[in-house]
């Protein structure tokens, strides 16, 4: 169900319009329960970003991670095994999964890696230079002079 309504925001607003989609599509995204595998998503500085998902008894022949335009998909699918065990109870989840993720624009994924049980995703945001701020000098009308890009 849905509780936020985008109306005014885009009678009122130029050049969102990607933004109001993403929340719109986005609200109630988990409320179906679906919470398996649980992850993580840390900030480690100005410009990187982890993802760590918890995919014990997943092997890397058995995790696909996909990057197309600006979404990013983790998949696990578990293979059937070869015998037949006997459970008494059975805690840990083996089951495949899904999981996407939205990426904001200029952000890549810079590499994973499977350890302990867990899947570290690194990502950058690699903004490109004409983008960044800048000083612009101001001329007396005589001339026009070379804008210096800065960091």
């Amino acid at each position: 169900m849905r509780h936020l309504d985008l109306t005014p925001f885009y009678r009122s607003t130029v050049g969102f319009d990607r933004l109001f989609d993403l929340l719109d599509s986005t609200v109630g995204f988990e409320s179906d329960g679906v919470a398996y595998p649980p992850y993580n998503i840390e900030r480690l500085g100005d410009n990187e970003y982890r993802i760590t998902m918890a995919v014990a008894g997943f092997g890397e022949d058995e995790l696909k991670i996909d990057v197309k335009e600006l979404s990013l998909t983790v998949r696990g699918e578990k293979k059937p095994e070869d015998k037949q065990r006997q459970f008494l109870h059975r805690g840990i989840a083996g089951r495949s999964f899904e999981r996407r993720f939205q990426l904001a624009d200029h952000v890549e994924v810079k590499g994973a890696d499977l350890k302990d049980g867990l899947l570290h995703v690194d990502l950058v945001r690699n903004v490109p230079e004409r983008l960044k701020p800048r000083v612009i000098a101001i001329g007396n009308g005589k001339a026009a002079k070379q804008v210096e890009a800065s960091a």
